[in-house]
C-alpha cells in the first residue's frame, strides 16, 4: 500500500547551461546540454520515494521514447507505476535554461499531461487508501478537483503545491489540508482575496523561501520559520518539488509539522548542490546525515 500518492505531471526535461538567462530577443550560447526526467508530479514522486515513502503516481505519458524513459525511470526508483497511463500524443517536455548562479527559466509543453482526466475506480481506490495525496497544477484543474474530492471522502491528507500558479476556487482550497506555495504564488492567491489570510482558507500553509528556508502558517498559531542550511547552489531546478515530496513523506510518517518542515528544507537544500531535477533529488540517508550534521536547522517564531 502506497503511503504517498502523486496525481500530476510527468515530463522529460531538456536542460541548457548558459552564462546568463537570455533577455527577450537575445540569443545566448549554451555551454552544455542534457536530457533527464522531470515534471512536477514525477519530481515529487521521486522525492517522496527517495525520502522513504512507498509511493504511487497517477500520471500520463505518450507512446514515445520519452514515455518509455519515464516509465523505466519511475520503476527504477521503486515507484508504483500501475496507474501511469499511456495516451495519444507526446510525453510532456520542458525546456530549461540554467545560469551560472543556479537560477533557471522553464518553458513547458504539457503534451500527455493535458490528457490526464476522468479518474478511474482504481485511481480513486489508491487515493482513498493513501496517507497523503500530493497534487500540483500541471494537469487539468478538473482532475485536481476530482482527486481532492476523492481524498476528502477518506482520511487521506491532501497537499496541493499550487504551481504553476493560476486562479483557484475557494471550494478547492477548502478541500485541502496543506497548501505549499512560493512567495510569488502566495501573492497571486492573496491578490484575488484582499484582506483574507490564506490560512483562513487552508488549515496549514507553507511558503517556501528559496535560500531563506520556509515559513509555516497555521490557523490561530504563531508563524514558524525554518532557515535553510548554507550551500553552494549549482542548479535550483526541482528544489521546490524536492521540498514537497520530502514534506509529504515526513507527514505520512507522522512527523509533527515543524520537524517535517526542517526535513523538507534540508532535502531541498541538498538538491540545489547538483544539476538537474530528478538527478539531484537526495536519498533518505543523505537527508538524515545532513540533518544530523546541522543539528537542527534554525527555527524562529
Amino acid at each position: 500500500m502506497s503511503q504517498v500518492v502523486i496525481v500530476g505531471s510527468a515530463n522529460v526535461d531538456q536542460v541548457f547551461r548558459v552564462q546568463r538567462i537570455p533577455a527577450p530577443g537575445e540569443t545566448v550560447l549554451s555551454h552544455g546540454a542534457s536530457t533527464a526526467r522531470g515534471g512536477k508530479g514525477q519530481n515529487q514522486a521521486v522525492a517522496a520515494a527517495r525520502a522513504g515513502a512507498p509511493t504511487a503516481i497517477i500520471a500520463a505519458v505518450g507512446a514515445d521514447a520519452f514515455g518509455a524513459l519515464t516509465r523505466e525511470g519511475l520503476g527504477a526508483d521503486g515507484i508504483d507505476t500501475a496507474l501511469l497511463r499511456t495516451v495519444a500524443g507526446q510525453t510532456g517536455t520542458a525546456l530549461i535554461a540554467v545560469d551560472v548562479s543556479g537560477e533557471n527559466t522553464i518553458i513547458v509543453d504539457p503534451g500527455a499531461n493535458g490528457l490526464l482526466s476522468n479518474l478511474t475506480a482504481d485511481d480513486r481506490r489508491v487515493i482513498a487508501a493513501a496517507a497523503v495525496l500530493v497534487l500540483q497544477l500541471e494537469v487539468p484543474l478538473a482532475t485536481v478537483i476530482e482527486a481532492v474530492e476523492t481524498a476528502a471522502a477518506s482520511s487521506t491528507t491532501v497537499l496541493l503545491n499550487a504551481a504553476p500558479i493560476r486562479d483557484l476556487p475557494d471550494t478547492l482550497l477548502a478541500g485541502l489540508d496543506i497548501l505549499v506555495v512560493n512567495e510569488h504564488e502566495a501573492a497571486h492567491l492573496r491578490a484575488s482575496r484582499p484582506n483574507v489570510e490564506l490560512c483562513t482558507l487552508v488549515p496549514v500553509v507553507v511558503v517556501t523561501l528559496g535560500a531563506e528556508g520556509a515559513l509555516l502558517q497555521r490557523r490561530g498559531e504563531p508563524d514558524v520559520r525554518v532557515a535553510a542550511p548554507s550551500v553552494a547552489a549549482v542548479d535550483a531546478t526541482g528544489a521546490g518539488d524536492t521540498f514537497c515530496g520530502a514534506f509529504a513523506t515526513a507527514i505520512a510518517e507522522g512527523q509533527e509539522l515543524e520537524r517535517a518542515l526542517r526535513f523538507a528544507v534540508v532535502a531541498a537544500s541538498l538538491s540545489v548542490e547538483r544539476e538537474g531535477a530528478v538527478p539531484s533529488i537526495p536519498a533518505r540517508g543523505a537527508i538524515d546525515s545532513r540533518l544530523a550534521a546541522e543539528g537542527d536547522v534554525a527555527t524562529t517564531r
